[in-house]
C-alpha cells in the first residue's frame, strides 16, 4: 500500500541549528500535516514535529498560510499556548517543531467521559480564557478554536494548539472576511461574511464550554445545512440541569450579535470561575470521573464512616440524570458512562460484527496513517493474577494502581502512590480509604489486597520508587467489572467500558466502544491502535483478525450468560 510517508525521513537536519532529530512514534495527521513524535539527538529530548509535504503546499495563497502560521506561532510565549521550538526545510518538507502534548487532546477526553464535571470544566474553562486572554491581548484572534486544538500535557494542563486559521489584527475595528473555521463551532457572523473579529473566539469557547457540560455541541445536528441553520439563529438547548452561573456563562458567550458578547478580559471575571475549582486534575479524569471529596484521615481504629465533603462554595458538581454521569462521592452508587455492561458488549460485538461481515482484506503489514494513535486506551491491565479458587482475581493496572476483584464481587483498589485505596461494594457503591485508616469489617480485605499488591510488584513488575502526589486523593481508576477464562487466555472488562483479552502468547487486544477502536499490544509490547471503521474500509492484519475473532466469540458467550 503505497504512502507518502516514505518522503519522511527517520532523520531530520536542521541545517541552521545544526540539529538533528530521529523520527519516532506516529501521532496523527490533519490538513496537509503529519504529526510524528521527534528526538534531538544531542539531548534526547523529545517534541512534536508537525511535517509538512512541499507537494501539498504549491499554491501561493497556500505558501502564505503556513508562512504566516508560523509568524504568529513563533511569537507567542504564555503556559496555556503549546510552545513553539523553531522550525525548518529539507528539499520534501517543511518541519515545525513543537511542545510534545502526551495526553492527547480535549477531543479524546471529551468522548471518553462525554459529560465532564463542573470543577473540571472550571479548571480547563479557567486556563483556556487564560491562553485567549494571551492571544487578544496580543490582537490575535485563533479562529479555530475547538476541543480538538486543546491539547493537554502529562500534568493535564491545557495548550491551545494549531494555529494555521490564526489572524492578526492589524489596527482597531478592522474585520476580517475569510469564511474559516470548524462547523460545531464557527460563529454566526462568518457564516453571514459580515465581517468578525475577536468575538469568533468567545463564541467558539461557548460552544466548548457547553459541549464539556451537555455531553454534545450545541449546535449538532446530522447534516453541515441544519447545523449552520441553527448557528444562524443560535438555536440550542440546555437539555441537562447546569448551575445558574455555568449556564450564565455559556449563554452570554452564544449570542448572535457579536457586540453583545463579553472581551476576554470581562470574561475571565465571571461568576462560574468563583466555585470550586482543583488546583490540579489527576491523569485518571481522562477516563473517569474524579473525586471530589476531602479524606479527613483519622488515626488507625477510629475510622468514621464515609468522608467529609470538601466546602466547596455551592458549586459541588451534581451527576447529571440524563448521562448517568458520577461526580465521585463517598457512599454513592457510580456510573461512568451511558452504557450498562451489557450495552457495552453489545456494541463491541456490533462493531466485530460488521468488521467480519465486511471480509477485510487480510494484511501482513500496515502504514502508519492507517492507525489512529490518538484512540490509545489511556489505561488498560498490565498484570493478572487468578486466585479465584481461595480468594478472588488480582490485577494492575497500566499506571501501577493494583485491583482485586473477591469471590463476593466486592472489589479493592490501591492506587500507584501505595495510599490511597477504593472499595466497591456489590452494589458498586464506593468508598474512599487509605492503607492507614479503613473500616474494621475491611480489615482481611485490606490485609489480602497487601499480599496482592506485593505479588504484583515484586514477581510481575519491576519495582520502582512512587512519588506520592497532592492530587492523588482526587484518582479514581476503572476497576476490574468482570472476568473469564479460557485455555487461550483472559478475558476482562472495566467498568469504563473496555474490554481486554490477554492471549497466551503475551499479546493483548484491548477494545473501546466509546472510541469505536482497537488496540493490538505485541508480544514486544508495541501498540497499534486503529478504528474500526479503517480495518472495515482497509483491510485488517491477519494476526489481529483472529485475536478480534476469539473475542466476538466470547463475548458471544458471556452475553448468552446474561440473557
Amino acid at each position: 500500500m503505497s504512502s507518502d510517508t516514505d518522503h519522511i525521513p527517520s532523520v531530520m537536519y536542521d541545517n541552521t541549528k545544526a540539529i538533528s532529530y530521529k523520527k519516532g512514534r506516529y501521532f496523527g495527521k490533519g490538513g496537509f500535516a503529519k504529526c510524528y513524535e521527534i528526538i534531538r539527538d544531542n539531548d534526547k529530548q523529545s517534541f512534536a514535529g508537525k511535517i509538512i509535504s512541499k507537494n501539498l503546499i504549491v499554491k501561493q495563497n497556500q505558501k502564505e498560510k503556513m508562512t504566516q502560521e508560523i509568524q504568529i506561532h513563533s511569537r507567542l510565549n504564555h503556559q496555556h499556548i503549546v510552545e513553539f521550538f523553531g522550525f525548518f526545510e529539507d528539499h520534501d518538507n517543511i518541519y515545525i517543531v513543537l511542545e510534545l502534548c502526551k495526553r492527547r487532546s480535549m477531543m479524546e477526553l471529551y468522548k471518553r467521559r462525554q459529560v465532564i464535571t463542573e470543577p473540571e470544566t472550571r479548571y480547563y474553562m479557567n486556563q483556556i480564557v487564560s491562553g485567549v486572554h494571551y492571544l487578544h491581548s496580543h490582537r490575535i484572534i485563533h479562529r479555530d478554536l475547538k476541543l480538538g486544538n486543546l491539547f493537554l500535557n502529562d500534568n493535564v494542563q491545557v495548550k491551545i494548539g494549531d494555529f494555521g486559521l490564526a489572524a492578526k489584527i492589524e489596527f482597531d475595528g478592522e474585520r476580517k472576511r475569510t469564511l474559516c473555521g470548524t462547523p460545531n463551532y464557527i460563529a454566526p457572523e462568518i457564516l453571514s461574511k459580515q465581517g468578525h473579529s475577536f468575538e469568533v473566539d468567545i463564541w467558539s469557547l461557548g460552544c466548548i464550554m457547553y459541549t464539556l457540560m451537555v455531553g454534545r455541541p450545541p449546535f449538532e445536528t446530522s447534516s453541515l445545512k441544519e447545523t449552520y441553520a441553527k448557528i444562524k439563529k443560535c438555536d440550542y438547548k440546555f437539555t441537562i440541569a447546569l448551575s445558574p452561573t455555568a449556564k450564565h456563562m455559556i449563554m452570554i458567550m452564544l449570542q448572535s450579535d457579536p457586540s453583545q458578547r463579553p472581551k476576554i478580559s470581562k470574561l475571565s471575571h465571571h461568576d462560574f470561575f468563583k466555585g470550586y475549582c482543583p488546583a490540579s486534575l489527576p491523569v485518571s479524569c481522562l477516563t473517569m470521573a474524579p473525586r471530589f471529596d476531602k479524606l479527613e484521615v483519622p488515626s488507625p481504629g477510629q475510622y468514621g464512616k464515609g468522608t467529609a465533603l470538601k466546602d466547596i462554595q455551592g458549586q459541588q458538581a451534581t451527576a447529571h440524570k440524563d448521562n448517568s454521569i458520577a461526580v465521585g462521592l463517598a457512599g454513592v452508587p457510580q456510573h461512568h458512562n451511558s452504557f450498562s455492561d451489557v450495552d457495552n458488549l453489545r456494541v463491541i460485538r456490533s462493531l466485530i460484527a460488521k468488521l467480519i461481515k465486511s471480509s477485510p482484506r487480510m494484511l501482513q503489514s500496515m502504514t502508519d496513517e492507517m492507525t489512529d494513535p490518538a484512540v490509545q486506551p489511556t489505561v488498560w491491565v498490565s498484570k493478572w493474577v487468578d486466585y479465584s479458587d481461595k480468594y478472588g482475581f488480582g490485577y494492575q493496572l497500566s499506571d501501577d494502581t493494583v485491583g482485586v476483584m473477591f469471590n463476593d464481587t466486592t472489589r479493592l483498589m490501591i492506587l500507584s502512590n501505595g495510599k490511597n485505596v477504593q472499595y466497591v461494594d456489590q452494589d458498586g457503591c464506593e468508598e474512599y480509604m487509605t492503607v492507614d485508616a479503613y473500616p474494621k469489617t475491611l480489615e482481611k480485605k485490606v490485609k489480602l489486597l497487601s499480599y496482592f499488591n506485593r505479588y504484583m510488584r515484586e514477581h510481575l513488575v519491576k519495582t520502582g520508587a512512587q512519588v506520592c502526589k497532592e492530587y492523588d486523593s482526587l484518582s479514581r481508576q476503572p476497576h476490574l467489572h468482570q472476568w473469564c477464562r479460557s485455555t487461550s487466555g483472559v478475558l476482562m472488562q472495566l467498568n469504563n467500558g473496555t474490554i481486554q483479552v490477554n492471549f497466551r502468547d503475551h499479546t493483548k487486544v484491548i477494545i473501546c466502544p466509546l472510541m469505536e477502536a482497537v488496540t493490538y499490544v505485541g508480544e514486544d509490547r508495541s501498540f497499534l491502535t486503529f478504528r474500526f471503521a479503517m480495518l472495515t474500509k482497509l483491510g485488517c492484519l491477519s494476526i489481529l483478525y483472529e485475536k478480534i475473532r476469539y473475542t466476538y466469540d466470547k463475548i458471544g458467550v458471556l452475553l448468552e450468560k446474561k440473557d
